[in-house]
């Protein structure tokens, strides 16, 4: 048996798809890797995983015809000489030319659909092509796919409604789970009230909601802090560094991390304002460390909240009803403990990753580990 997997970017498939890959290797399954070119240090890595690597030609971001006209050459190559026995795909234009790749070279293929992005958001004319024809391709490719896995329903009803995949073939898991022994429950600090967003640098994070909200906060509560981790972006929807550094009379900008459990260790509650997700994985280890949850009503982010029982859930994009619910915090700080503990809770009965990963196993049709 012979599964290749398809990710966007090698870090994607290290952290996110490194457990997954772990629980197929114990079934004696052989799995092969694939996406963009690789760096020293993600080859070492993924040596030590004990899995087969390939680089494609891949271009992450907007419509290219050369430049995807030759993903699709790389993978229709890949499947030829490779032969998996079945194909896992997760990111937009691997799940669509892989899809089709599939097709052609009529292997069972499986969708993992992370979240809907850029391509689906937004009501211009521009975005509404865009919509229709990233559908229209979404619909190609997964005409003769074995299953296709969402991390949220809203996500699914939106391939239904769009007539992309019939219901039959959809499939429901939650999101790609978090190890619970490496993100271990911690205590609450004692030090001043700490607020902590993990994420890159993109506006659909809701990343300058979160710095308008803190610099309101400040203004009441100035002993308050408000960080922010993560990695610089390349996409269109990219907040310049600049953008971010300028925020740093109330906001501060800690810079990229391969760790995010110090940070999340230090903070009281964790934040994450975002327009969209499949399911967010930072705001699951924020969870299973004991913390609190404060994030919008959007699809995917919604999944990880009982209101008033671990957070709270604001509308997408107002800085003042997220300023607010900080503020709720700040003044109900006794409650913020009782809180942590109910989302170790609800990771722990939903969003285990051994759980998660026996589910994926049962979709793929893996002998169980």
């Amino acid at each position: 048996m012979k599964i290749l997997i398809l990710g966007t970017v090698p870090n994607d498939l290290l952290n996110f798809r490194s457990e997954l890959i772990k629980d197929i290797l114990k079934t004696g399954t052989e799995v092969i890797a694939s996406s963009s070119k690789l760096d020293s240090d993600s080859a070492s890595h993924m040596k030590k995983l004990g899995i087969t690597y390939e680089s494609i030609s891949l271009n992450r971001h907007g419509l290219s015809l050369i430049g995807d006209i030759k993903t699709l050459a790389d993978l229709l190559k890949l499947f030829k000489n490779r032969k998996p026995n079945l194909v896992l795909a997760h990111g937009i234009k691997l799940v669509i030319w892989g899809g089709i790749s599939a097709r052609i070279r009529k292997i069972p293929f499986f969708a993992l659909i992370t979240g809907l992005g850029f391509a689906f958001q937004g009501t211009t004319l521009r975005r509404k092509l865009l919509t229709r024809l990233v559908s229209f391709l979404y619909r190609i490719a997964l005409k003769n796919s074995k299953a296709v896995i969402f991390q949220n329903e809203d996500n699914r009803k939106i391939f239904i409604d769009k007539n992309i995949v019939s219901p039959a073939k959809t499939h429901i898991v939650n999101g790609s789970g978090v190890d619970i022994n490496k993100y271990n429950f911690t205590q609450i600090p004692e030090s001043n009230l700490s607020f902590l967003l993990v994420s890159r640098l993109l506006g659909e994070k809701g990343l300058r909601e979160y710095a308008e909200a803190a610099k309101i906060v400040k203004e009441k509560f100035p002993e308050v802090e408000f960080k922010i981790v993560g990695t610089q972006d390349d996409s269109m929807d990219a907040i310049p560094i600049e953008e971010v550094k300028s925020w740093s009379e109330y906001v501060d900008y800690e810079g990229p991390t391969k760790d995010v459990r110090p940070y999340i260790k230090k903070c009281h509650v964790y934040v994450l304002p975002s327009y969209h997700e499949g399911l967010p994985r930072s705001t699951l280890e924020a969870m299973s460390m004991g913390r609190p949850i404060l994030t919008t009503d959007a699809a995917g982010c919604k999944e990880t909240v009982n209101e008033n029982i671990n957070g709270f859930l604001v509308p997408i994009g107002s800085s003042k009803e997220l300023a607010k619910r900080m503020i709720w915090f700040i003044n109900n700080r006794d409650k913020i403990k009782s809180m942590g503990e109910q989302s170790r809770k609800i990771v722990e009965k939903r969003f285990d990753v051994r759980k998660v990963n026996l589910e994926m196993l049962n979709i793929l049709k893996i002998n169980k580990i």
